[in-house]
């Protein structure tokens, strides 16, 4: 098959004019930008042309090369991604392409030394992450038909025993052929026997291999409330091809994510009465201070955008709005 790309766009920051559409040789078939719309807080939002069926990769670059991935999409006739990394860059250009397979992971690209991670989130406190061949599940909850045709887990990290993030029929039907679980003491004393033997308990402050990542396994409980005690729950750090991620786990603002240092991209919960509040969430964020954060375990979409608005643009941390429910 024959890799079709769109004419590239300019986006040059909002005090510099706007968007330039560049001159394009090739035929006016998908993938095309439809429309580019700089937003009241100077997000992109772009939309172009699709084949349903498809998948399409949005890349970014700042003199026309070399691009870097910004996001795989799957192909409907019309597609829609907002770059909410765009007030915080002097300008960009952005192209469409589509893929030759039909079977790559959808999600937004964090490019690291080893290949893309590339992140998807799934529903509520569930995610995946693949990287390098290997694909990452985070906690697969108690509906394993959220997960019907994506890719088998190599890699699955378990949080804690709470039915949203541990559900043995669920992780029973993603894991691949060779899986290694990490999970806590309480996760493994919850599980059938078939699953405690692939799974390797990590306390708080643990750290092991997989392949070339490393994982630490950093506390997750509560201040306020003994819905998380300390000391039962992990959180997680991955350092993956110089990229280090962060998923909270059910926390509040504890100390330990507040000490955490050079995280690239963080996952964050809040909700009550079970985590934290927005304010909370965007205290403690302020003080770590990720490079990219997703707001994560909300529950209601109110939680997610106030915690934008909150936490504010001055830091420079993106703040990723995704459909988690």
């Amino acid at each position: 098959m024959k890799t079709r790309v769109s004419c590239p766009f300019r986006w040059l920051g909002s005090l510099l004019g706007g968007l330039v559409g560049l001159t394009c040789l090739q035929a006016q078939q998908p993938p095309q930008f439809t429309r580019i719309q700089s937003l009241t807080n100077r997000e992109i939002r772009l939309e172009l042309s699709a084949t349903a069926g498809s998948r399409y990769r949005i890349d970014t670059s700042v003199q026309l090369g070399p691009w870097a991935p910004l996001v795989t999409l799957a192909g409907a006739t019309s597609l829609q991604h907002t770059d909410s990394a765009a007030p915080f860059l002097p300008g960009r250009f952005y192209r469409a392409e589509e893929l030759p397979g039909i079977n790559e992971m959808t999600g937004d690209h964090l490019v690291t030394s080893e290949g893309d991670v590339v992140i998807h989130p799934v529903n509520h406190a569930s995610l995946i992450l693949s990287w390098n061949g290997t694909t990452i599940y985070v906690d697969p909850g108690d509906s394993a038909s959220r997960f019907t045709g994506l890719p088998r887990a190599d890699l699955i990290l378990l949080t804690h025993e709470h039915s949203d993030h541990y559900f043995s029929n669920t992780v029973n039907t993603v894991k691949g052929s060779n899986a290694v679980i990490l999970a806590t003491s309480a996760v493994y004393d919850a599980m059938p026997s078939n699953l405690k033997a692939l799974t390797t308990v990590l306390s708080n402050g643990a750290t092991t291999n997989f392949l070339t990542m490393t994982i630490d396994a950093v506390p997750a409980y509560n201040l306020t409330s003994s819905h998380h005690p300390q000391g039962r729950g992990n959180g997680y750090v991955l350092t993956l091809g110089g990229r280090r991620i962060y998923i909270s786990g059910d926390t509040e603002d504890i100390p330990e994510m507040r000490a955490l240092s050079d995280i690239d991209v963080a996952f964050v919960c809040m909700n009550l009465p079970y985590t934290m509040t927005i304010s909370q969430a965007v205290s403690a964020v302020r003080e770590f201070q990720p490079k990219v954060v997703y707001p994560y375990h909300y529950s209601l979409t109110a939680n997610a955008t106030g915690f934008k608005s909150q936490l504010g643009t001055d830091l420079g941390i993106e703040v990723r709005l995704r459909k988690w429910y």
